[in-house]
């Protein structure tokens, strides 16, 4: 029994310190309605794992290096310090103030992190991931948004580690900036990839490799020095054989699980975006990488592509809450309970970056939660915003969310249509607030930055604020049905029913 109790216990503790199972989504400014850039990913783990939202003051005259067991967190990773930090904001874990998830810096770059993927067990025999102190995803914003000025730095910073220390998992990033989108993917422990998004196409990745091509005179790819020479060193990859170098067929891992498990989200992205494309959801390997969208996409896009959970369209059955929880269904959906953060970056290039660069989070399991705008622009947190542990409590912005979330799920089918159409119906106004905020804003920036400045906090204080409200009324009027519900199925009534 104590060992039994001792692995339970190690794989909670796996499944608190990892993402496990997200799924990312990639939209180049000529794919989408305005000419935004839109990163979107679900962080998916543990439904206990609080997210708290911080923002990282700018530092001069640092030294020494950054630990991450100085926080607890996953490997003997460190890096030294820059000279110079610069402001930037993360939404991490609560425990260990690590694993960021998603966040900007002043420069205006953007990193969404990570995409647990994983490499071919032959090949991580020969290069294995440095567990003992390679970078993970608990370090990866708070190492690069500091120092890099551009995406393209910052992938670069990221790769010399990989290269040089050794990367602890397999991940894959997201990098943006108001120029250009990239993805980096890595192979084994010192092996990556990375590729720059096609402005008029979209990428999806659901926890596989899906990075292929590679070209090293093309400005659009970057690699470990050995990418292929490696490969073909070690016998997995032979140019005659194999003809032109394929990372994801050489380096990750493609069986089974994935089926099931990855391509079934990657089919779904790629039918609500571009309908018109037909394939069958077994044959993952042969989904393109990158595809157009039949029609340009929205950010009300991004949000329903991240909330989708199969309940309509050609994969409808294999809904495991519409019509009551199936948690043995093999195709696991894109909103899963145990997301514990969803976000849309979105940057506007055109407008100052104060309002041009967003993050809209959602706390928690996407299609029950509402996903409120944060605005490069925005001085500070609520103190609530820094608050909230693995245990409910009735203070932290997290938990708030959570516990509606947790209540919904006992009646799903008939509860959740609730919270749904409430929270669209909040979106919906918040965009149309935004939308005048955004002109009145540009209006008084021209003339006034501090005036303008003050405007956009007390806007954006107040939609955070208002989606809070919401959020404690849907969990009183859920209580209050839920209530009812019971005392209907256990009222014990005497044959009079008058006591």
């Amino acid at each position: 029994m104590f060992k039994k109790a001792a692995l339970v216990a190690s794989v909670l503790a796996a499944f608190s310190s990892m993402s496990l199972a997200c799924t990312t989504v990639l939209v180049g400014p000529e794919a989408t309605a305005d000419g935004s850039f839109f990163v979107g990913r679900n962080a998916d783990s543990d439904a206990l794992k609080a997210q708290h939202m911080v923002i990282h003051p700018a530092k001069k005259n640092q030294k020494g290096m950054y630990r991450t067991q100085d926080y607890k967190g996953a490997t003997n990773f460190e890096y030294p310090l820059p000279e110079n930090a610069m402001r930037y904001t993360t939404v991490p874990n609560w425990k260990t103030q690590l694993h960021g998830a998603v966040g900007f810096n002043e420069a205006g770059v953007g990193i969404s992190g990570t995409e647990s993927i994983y490499a071919k067990d032959e090949l991580l025999k020969l290069d294995p991931y440095n567990e003992a102190t390679g970078i993970t995803e608990d370090d990866i914003l708070d190492v690069i948004l500091p120092r890099a000025k551009t995406a393209r730095e910052g992938v670069q910073i990221l790769g010399s580690i990989v290269e040089s220390i050794g990367a602890g998992e397999g991940f894959g990033v997201a990098f943006v900036d108001e120029k250009e989108m990239w993805y980096l993917e890595t192979g084994t422990g010192h092996q990556w990839i990375a590729q720059r998004i096609p402005r008029d196409q979209y990428f999806a990745s659901g926890n596989q490799g899906r990075l292929q091509a590679y070209d090293p005179k093309s400005e659009d790819f970057m690699a470990s020095k050995n990418l292929v020479k490696w490969a073909a060193d070690n016998g997995f990859y032979n140019e005659k054989k194999d003809g032109a170098f394929n990372f994801a067929k050489v380096y990750t891992r493609d069986d089974e699980r994935d089926r099931v498990y990855n391509d079934p989200r990657v089919w779904q992205v790629q039918k609500i975006l571009t309908p018109s494309l037909k394939q069958p959801v077994q044959e993952g390997r042969s989904f393109p990488v990158y595809a157009k969208p039949d029609k340009k996409v929205t950010l009300e896009d991004m949000k329903s592509i991240l909330r989708n959970h199969y309940e309509s369209g050609e994969l409808q059955s294999h809904d495991p809450y519409t019509k009551g929880l199936r948690g043995d269904e093999e195709f696991r959906p894109i909103s899963v309970f145990r997301t514990y953060e969803s976000h849309v970056m979105q940057v506007r290039p055109w407008m100052p970056r104060e309002i041009g660069s967003v993050i809209y989070v959602a706390m928690g399991m996407p299609n029950l939660s509402v996903y409120v705008p944060y605005y490069h622009g925005l001085d500070a947190y609520p103190a609530h915003y820094g608050m909230g542990t693995n245990e409910a409590d009735s203070q932290s912005v997290y938990w708030k969310y959570r516990k509606l979330q947790t209540l919904v799920m006992t009646d799903y089918p008939k509860l959740a249509p609730i919270v749904e159409k409430a929270y669209h119906e909040f979106e919906a106004d918040t965009a149309k607030k935004q939308k005048a905020f955004e002109e009145q804003y540009l209006k008084t920036y021209k003339k006034d930055a501090k005036k303008a400045d003050k405007m956009l906090n007390e806007f954006n204080l107040g939609i955070m604020a208002s989606a809070e409200k919401l959020a404690e009324d849907l969990t009183n009027q859920i209580f209050t049905i839920r209530t009812a519900d019971i005392q209907k199925a256990n009222f014990f009534a005497n044959r009079s029913k008058k006591d």
